[in-house]
């Protein structure tokens, strides 16, 4: 049976008169929680071990439950974040996670205290006198090509598509509404390219995949065509006839300069 060891969330504050408890922690406040506790420890697996969560009193204490391989791994992130007091050089998820509680922290005047169940525990402490940030310096805008199906593709307030690819799971995309409303195809459940902006690390080379806005449907055809193939060969051939290769390996590998 595998270990278990636990990462411990606690929320100390107030509500208006009231001291922060389970019975006036708010759901909404509660889903958050337990949204980013699990970024936290596994910010990009699509398999994880099983994470058990319990809202215990004083003030607000957010058990989270898995396996202590993840917990030992998450205890030296702490010691990571408290030493170097930056959070540039975490997973994306696991950056916004903390983000997240700075954010809640300086809204709602509340301090987060984060440790382990490991003995001797790492803590970071998340309040009103902390500034867990990314560095805007570390992300440029990009350019991206994705292929995949699309198995979603709307939205009530803002618009977005679904593309589901192999190596970067589910990716949702910002679209304009203008374009769904005027697309004659039917684009669900059909394999496509998606040319889409958004931000990129400039040193890890990570995706910001919530920042993601499209810019062009690509029509996508994984099948082999001779004939297509042909007719690219057939273009080559008028430019390529009068090139030497030898002389272009040497131009290209700085033999002629």
């Amino acid at each position: 049976m595998e270990t278990i060891g636990n990462i411990e969330i606690r929320i100390t504050g107030r509500k208006g008169n009231l001291e922060l408890k389970p019975e006036n922690f708010d759901i909404k406040e509660i889903r958050t929680v337990i949204d980013h506790a699990e970024k936290l420890l596994f910010p990009n697996e699509k398999k994880r071990p099983l994470i058990s969560y319990n809202l215990e009193e004083g003030s607000v204490r957010h058990i989270f439950k898995t396996s202590m391989q993840a917990i030992i791994g998450f205890n030296a992130i702490l010691a990571q974040v408290q030493s170097s007091n930056n959070i540039d050089f975490l997973e994306i998820n696991t950056s916004k996670a903390i983000e997240t509680f700075q954010e809640m922290a300086i809204s709602k005047d509340y301090s987060f205290e984060i440790k382990t169940s490991i003995e001797n525990s790492n803590i970071l402490s998340v309040n009103t006198n902390t500034s867990f940030k990314r560095s805007d310096e570390y992300w440029m805008d990009a350019e991206f090509y994705f292929y995949g199906k699309i198995t979603n593709a709307g939205g009530k307030q803002k618009a977005n598509i679904h593309l589901n690819t192999e190596d970067l799971g589910t990716l949702i995309i910002t679209t304009p509404k203008t374009f769904l409303a005027d697309s004659e195809e039917n684009i669900l459940y059909k394999l496509f390219g998606i040319r889409a902006i958004g931000k990129q690390h400039s040193i890890s080379g990570e995706i910001d995949s919530s920042s993601l806005a499209f810019l062009e449907l690509i029509d996508h055809n994984n099948k082999y065509d001779e004939n297509y193939l042909n007719l690219l060969r057939t273009k080559a051939k008028g430019w390529l006839k009068n090139i030497s290769p030898e002389e272009w390996l040497k131009d290209h590998r700085g033999y002629n300069v």
